[in-house]
């Protein structure tokens, strides 16, 4: 994986990839859509985001779109995990959620990754 962030300077960071790294073109619409930008500005800030209601429900609807697609990711690679891995839920459930006891929130993300991957 050659997906970077570097921090440059001060408050200021790059991110860089090659384009194998996003065949399809998630990190591209992330970046080129706002919705990266977005997210960020509403992790890192407690103050008003935007100047109106209409603005701010678009920062809204970009940090939105962005938790879904990385809940999508992440139980993707749950099924990896399991799959090509082998470990077990409490294994998964430990590495991934902090608590070998949530094997049953494991086993619901590998579920959830199979109906992405259309299995």
């Amino acid at each position: 994986m050659t997906v970077r962030v570097t921090k440059t300077e001060g408050h200021k960071a790059e991110i860089t990839w090659a384009k194998e790294d996003d065949p399809r073109g998630y990190l591209a619409v992330a970046v080129e859509g706002d919705q990266l930008e977005s997210a960020l500005a509403a992790l890192g800030t407690t103050e008003d985001l935007a100047p109106d209601g209409k603005s701010l429900a678009v920062v809204v609807r970009h940090t939105r779109e962005l938790s879904q697609l990385l809940e999508r990711r992440a139980a993707v690679l749950v099924v990896q995990l399991r799959d090509e891995h082998g470990m077990s839920w409490p294994q998964i459930a430990n590495r991934v959620l902090g608590d070998p006891d949530r094997h049953s929130a494991a086993r619901r993300m590998y579920d959830s990754g199979r109906r992405h991957l259309g299995r």
